[in-house]
């Protein structure tokens, strides 16, 4: 693991300053949003907003790259988030806003498609898994690390959102600095919705519903603290532990993965999620339990991300997996613009605690459906299912397709070694 590190840590350097940055945002625009006076309505849209972006600069960045290649597009890229950043505090405007988080999730979108082609192309067919890992891990650390650096600096300020600006702007060094020229990166066009829907139905309701999940919490629970009157410090530590979660619980989860039918593992996790957030809801204003809340309610989140992911390709062959990945990516963003926007509007209409209720009822909904699906289709034995790896739902389609990639090849390595029968020794004269 050593010498696999050793090959990529500028880009992992890199990873993580740029998480810094995206990371401090994000919980910056639910922080100064409530001091500007703005909506949960209205931040609901400015947090879609960056999905849609997001949506966009996995399909567009690919061709940028194949007309001028890595480094160029993502040195613009760099700085066209850079200078999103220090404009938010300037015009403090909801439709402002909304169109700078557009052009910020473009730029991440690309950052990630051209960092991962990069890391793909560094990693062999040995290291890929481990070198995914890193990736994951180096992701989910920055976003944490973020949080902590939110306590340091007056969110009525320009001051973090310049400091934001800084850390992704300095990210870049270490990675152009390191990185070589890579082949364009290919990414295979998604699987249209209706295969998709038809090669695995919970697969593709999941990850729609799953999104919608994911984007609330990281860009509407700066809104609900901010709302129910949370401080800086707090409000960090509360996003901080959405994160926290994922990152402890995607070991044993990943390992029950693979040892059970994953439709009961979905079904589990989603329950889990789902009492979280009731839990949260009746808190009565608890800041530990909300903590606690959090720390569930995110930790099965990211789990369940990858759990869809290998689900789904244990019902497909080996060359429909990057289609149906790109696929995947597409309706997990369609379900991430649409989440902020029903919770926002549930907030507007309800008040707070219905951040809470629109993640329960999400996650029952996806308990449900896999409860429902198990009645529907005999589970395939577990010894021909593909090998769980940790994805982030940041990701783009080409760690998505990587990430299948190397979880096919896992298992069939692993199959042809338990076919193999230990050869007899002939008896000795």
């Amino acid at each position: 693991m050593g010498n696999v590190l050793l090959g990529i840590w500028a880009l992992l350097l890199g990873i993580v300053l740029i998480m810094l940055g995206n990371g401090m945002h994000f919980t910056l625009i639910g922080l100064r949003g409530g001091i500007e006076g703005f909506s949960a309505a209205e931040l609901s849209v400015v947090t879609s907003g960056y999905f849609m972006g997001f949506l966009s600069g996995a399909r567009i960045t690919p061709l940028l790259i194949r007309r001028v290649g890595h480094v160029r597009v993502f040195a613009a890229l760099g700085s066209f988030m850079s200078a999103a950043l220090i404009a938010f505090p300037l015009v403090p405007e909801p439709w402002t806003w909304t169109l700078l988080r557009i052009l910020i999730g473009f730029c991440m979108s690309g950052v990630y498609v051209t960092a991962e082609s990069w890391l793909n192309h560094a990693a062999t067919n040995e290291t890929r898994g481990k070198v995914l890992s890193a990736y994951m891990i180096a992701q989910t650390l920055g976003i944490i690390g973020a949080q902590g650096l939110l306590t340091l600096g007056d969110a009525g300020t320009s001051v973090l959102f310049i400091c934001a600006s800084i850390l992704v702007s300095v990210s870049f060094a270490p990675i152009l600095l390191s990185a070589t020229p890579v082949p364009a990166v290919e990414v295979a066009r998604p699987m249209p919705l209706r295969r998709l829907f038809a090669a695995s139905p919970l697969g593709t309701v999941g990850i729609f519903l799953l999104g919608g999940v994911y984007a609330t919490q990281s860009g509407m629970a700066a809104v609900f603290g901010t709302q129910i009157g949370m401080g800086t410090s707090e409000i960090a530590l509360f996003v901080a532990m959405l994160f926290a979660g994922a990152l402890v619980l995607q070991y044993p989860i990943g390992w029950l993965s693979d040892q059970m039918d994953r439709r009961g593992l979905i079904f589990g996790a989603a329950v889990l999620g789902g009492a979280a957030c009731l839990a949260g809801w009746t808190t009565g204003g608890s800041l530990w339990m909300l903590m606690a809340a959090a720390f569930l309610a995110g930790g099965v989140t990211t789990p369940l991300y990858a759990l869809f992911l290998a689900f789904t390709n244990d019902t497909l062959a080996a060359e429909d997996m990057p289609a149906a990945s790109g696929g995947l990516v597409f309706t997990f963003g369609l379900g991430a613009i649409a989440g902020p926007l029903a919770t926002g509007w549930a907030m507007e209409r309800t008040g707070p605690d219905a951040f809470w209720l629109v993640l329960a009822v999400t996650f029952a909904a996806i308990a449900l459906y896999a409860l429902y699906r198990m009645t529907r289709r005999a589970a395939p034995p577990v010894e021909e299912t593909e090998s769980y790896l940790n994805v982030l739902p940041t990701s783009s389609p080409v760690a998505v397709e990587a990430a299948g990639a190397w979880a096919a090849e896992n298992a069939g390595e692993i199959e042809d070694t338990e076919e193999e029968e230990p050869e007899e020794e002939e008896p000795r004269p």
